[in-house]
């Protein structure tokens, strides 16, 4: 008599059931997907206006010019007084994560009115930075950004004497 024994499982199934307890030994963590970057985003503060102090014009007129170091040039006929109201360049304070590019757009010129009539045309100068900059600092830290200009200003008559004010805008653009 010959008995016959049917085992559950064949030589097949048992080698595959092996295969996957071995690699479940050497498996590795694997992600689908990695976690998003931050977004990234820039806050501009204006802490301090553009200031072209006190001057006195020359019948010829000339220009007054601020730079980013905050320091002052005249030229034609336009003598620097050194009395009221100081001279300073405009500054931001820029928050962006480090790594950030930005780029800077000056607004078009500025018309500058003037408090007994007259009025003056503004051309913003280049900024502290250059037109872009890569950000170096992480929030709260900021970079500090300066911006001066050039003021054409003409004679008594085309721009009598008085305070002359006016708003300008600067974009930053971050890439």
């Amino acid at each position: 008599m010959k008995i016959l024994t049917k085992s559950l499982f064949s030589t097949k199934t048992i080698k595959q059931i092996l295969i996957c307890l071995i690699s479940l030994f050497f498996a590795q963590q694997v992600k689908a997907q990695e976690a998003p970057p931050k977004p990234i985003s820039i806050y501009a503060d204006p802490s301090q206006g553009l200031n072209f102090g006190s001057f006195y014009q020359g019948m010829a007129g000339g220009t007054v010019t601020i730079f980013s170091n905050g320091s002052r040039s005249v030229s034609g006929d336009i003598i620097e007084i050194n009395s009221g109201s100081p001279f300073t360049a405009a500054v931001f304070e820029v928050e962006a994560t480090a790594g950030t590019f930005i780029n800077i757009l000056n607004g078009p010129d500025i018309l500058l009115s003037g408090s007994n009539g007259g009025s003056m045309l503004l051309h913003l100068g280049t900024p502290s930075t250059g037109l872009s900059f890569i950000s170096t600092v992480e929030p709260p830290s900021v970079t500090q950004i300066s911006i001066g200009g050039t003021l054409p200003i003409g004679s008594p008559l085309a721009n009598p004497c008085g305070n002359y004010s006016g708003t300008f805008s600067i974009t930053f653009i971050q890439e």
